[in-house]
């Protein structure tokens, strides 16, 4: 309503209500974790109120697959977006797969053959993985396969629920019980989107993420990134096995770092799913846990705002016959944790959106007095106050970047110092275990073929020699990461609260009593607070790409050994390929920890260059719009109507 207010007077007075686009904003994402059969398909059902709305077993079945749920704003179909690899990336695929098949040396690692025998059968049919990769080519499967991956992208839709579940059931499902026909390892990613869920979703994505156990770098590369845009996280378990199941608090371990100071993360929600289905008394009797404590399990995890714990029945909540009140299912108030993530999102588009038609609308009103020359010198001077402010204001936040870098700089340095000093010792306490070291050297071949990573398939073993490698770096700059791109709050030198704090305008005090020049400092102000805001979302990109450059920096440099210790094979290739990785980490250390410490400074720098410019440029072109006169003609009192569109910003901050 308040959208449509701002736009119906932004029509009165320019006759064209669509020169000012409403704006749109990347959506806010909730990752979910938690392995197939803990509820997840029946939870997101039961939120979006559409009882079998997901086939159950589609999130977490195909662990490779990244899948999201969002709202459908065009029509009243649901609609699936299927990316797809490309045959290049398919054939690259295979090669790998049949290599793992094949492979019949001591190093042959049972998680990854397991992956291709499941990928290969799913698809091809039962015993292809029998057949060599030539003989499957001759299949008639294959060449029909080819020319499916000939578009990168595949459509599902349909205004009927249950010809869309069957349809899009063979890309995210997996079928043990019959083989072939199921497109899953040919999926990248799905997008899955439903209708009459704006209220819910119109801002919103609900993403899987599931532990990948798979060494393919596209879908590896591919989670990590949709890892890091997640601004909250769910974590869902069955509550007979909320306490003691370490898988989903095991994948979020290891995905702190992309969560936390490499991402944005602001919140954790522990779910307890299928609290209709346990008997009370045993599970209270197998827990060791007080009668009371199921109500109260809630309390066992809370610490602050940002942790909450949810106990939901999914069944209950479309079953009156559970004896469970909605209320009771705890599903209300999931939905209303999206509605308010949603209503704040929203709000934020309104207010910009009134805000840049009330500032056209101080342009016009600026412009509306004839030119004499009182009012000309005025204007002069205001812009030259304007201009002297805007340099003053770069100077002061330009010292605030270079103490920035200089602390970060010393940390760094300090970083580097440690890394040299331990790297090998810790290459040799990941790679080269004191242990019965049967059974490794799979692990370890599995870790050089994909870049350094080893993720087991139920993740109970999780080797990354890149973080590893990355963690003396990252200790002595998470503090400073924490205080200059904080999640949420102020630290004092974040980079933006600097932000915030940059202004050219001044007290209408400071300026003599004229309301032209009145509004021509509500037009720069509400110029610079769109500005900052758009920048202060641009910072929290760039700071995530500054934190994972170490990282990326160091698998860089080690990328050429890890090819080759992947290609020694036969007797004694364990010890080769760790002799190869340990000497590699002495030999290039010095190097390769410096280059990531100049990786680091350089793109903190880019980000210092790309902030100035941005308000620099932007403020002078806001100086200039606000010199213009209006014609004659086009004159007109608009006082009235920016005193409606103020009303309208009012009602959004109450």
């Amino acid at each position: 309503m308040i959208t449509e207010d701002a736009r119906q007077i932004l029509k009165r007075v320019t006759k064209n209500s669509n020169q000012i686009n409403i704006g749109s904003r990347k959506k806010a994402t909730i990752g979910i974790f938690g392995k197939s059969g803990e509820g997840k398909s029946s939870l997101l059902s039961a939120i979006l109120g559409k009882k079998d709305l997901l086939p159950s077993g589609c999130f977490g079945a195909c662990t490779a697959v990244v899948t999201q749920v969002e709202a459908n704003l065009n029509d009243s179909n649901y609609k699936a977006e299927i990316e797809l690899f490309s045959q290049e990336e398919w054939e690259n695929e295979l090669k790998d797969l049949f290599r793992n098949i094949k492979d019949e040396s001591e190093d042959r690692n049972d998680d990854l053959f397991e992956i291709a025998v499941e990928k290969i059968t799913a698809l091809y049919g039962v015993d292809a993985d029998q057949k060599t990769l030539e003989e499957l080519k001759n299949d008639e499967r294959f060449a029909e396969i080819k020319t499916y991956l000939s578009v990168s992208k595949k459509i599902i839709s349909s205004s009927n629920l249950s010809e869309f579940t069957n349809d899009v059931a063979s890309y995210i499902q997996h079928s043990e019980s019959s083989s072939g026909g199921w497109y899953w390892p040919l999926v990248k990613s799905v997008t899955i989107m439903i209708p009459d869920c704006r209220e819910l979703l119109e801002h919103i994505v609900l993403l899987d993420l599931p532990g990948t156990g798979d060494c393919n770098k596209i879908r590896d590369d591919l989670w990590k990134s949709k890892l890091r845009e997640c601004s909250s996280v769910w974590i869902v378990s069955a509550i007979n096995r909320a306490i003691t199941d370490r898988d989903p608090w095991g994948i979020l371990k290891h995905c702190i770092e992309e969560l936390g100071p490499g991402g944005k993360c602001k919140r954790i929600n522990f779910i307890c799913t299928k609290t209709d289905e346990i008997n009370t008394a045993a599970y209270i009797r197998s827990a060791r846990l007080p009668r009371d404590q199921i109500s109260e399990d809630k309390k066992i995890f809370i610490t602050d705002n940002q942790f909450q714990v949810f106990t939901v029945s999914s069944d209950a909540f479309f079953d009156h016959n559970l004896n469970l009140e909605s209320s009771e299912t705890e599903i209300p108030k999931l939905q209303d944790d999206l509605r308010n993530l949603n209503k704040s999102i929203n709000r934020e588009l309104t207010k910009d959106y009134v805000n840049k038609v009330k500032g056209t609308l101080l342009l016009i009103q600026s412009g509306q007095l004839d030119p004499d020359k009182k009012t000309i010198e005025m204007k002069v001077n205001i812009r030259n106050k304007f201009e002297e402010n805007l340099r003053s204001s770069l100077i002061e936040l330009d010292k605030y970047f270079d103490s920035i870098y200089n602390e970060l700089e010393q940390h760094l340095s300090k970083g580097v110092e440690e890394s040299v000093q331990f790297c090998v010792a810790s290459t040799k306490a990941m790679i080269a275990p004191n242990k019965d070291g049967r059974g490794f050297h799979k692990i370890l071949g599995a870790l050089c073929k994909n870049y350094g990573c080893y993720w087991s398939k139920n993740w109970d073993v999780v080797l990354d020699l890149n973080k590893t490698l990355a963690k003396y770096l990252h200790k002595y700059i998470d503090e400073d990461f924490l205080k200059i791109f904080p999640v949420t709050g102020k630290t004092g030198k974040s980079v933006q609260e600097q932000i915030d704090k940059f202004s050219i305008t001044q007290s209408d005090s400071a300026y003599p009593s004229c309301d032209i020049l009145h509004y021509i400092q509500n037009f720069i102000e509400i110029e610079e607070t769109k500005l900052k805001e758009a920048l202060n979302r641009d910072i929290v990109d760039m700071k995530k790409d500054i934190y994972s450059s170490i990282k990326i920096t160091i698998l860089n440099q080690m990328a050429s050994c890890y090819q080759q210790a992947a290609a020694v094979t036969g007797t004694g290739s364990m010890k080769i390929k760790q002799d190869l990785l340990i000497s590699t980490v002495d030999n290039i250390k010095q190097d390769m920890f410096n280059k990531a410490k100049v990786e680091v400074l350089k793109m903190f720098n880019n980000l210092k260059l790309d902030v100035k410019n941005a308000l620099e440029s932007g403020l002078q072109e806001a100086i200039e719009c606000s010199q213009s006169q209006t014609s004659k003609k086009k004159r007109m009192d608009v006082s009235r109507e920016i005193e409606q569109l103020e009303r309208l910003l009012d009602q959004l901050s109450d």
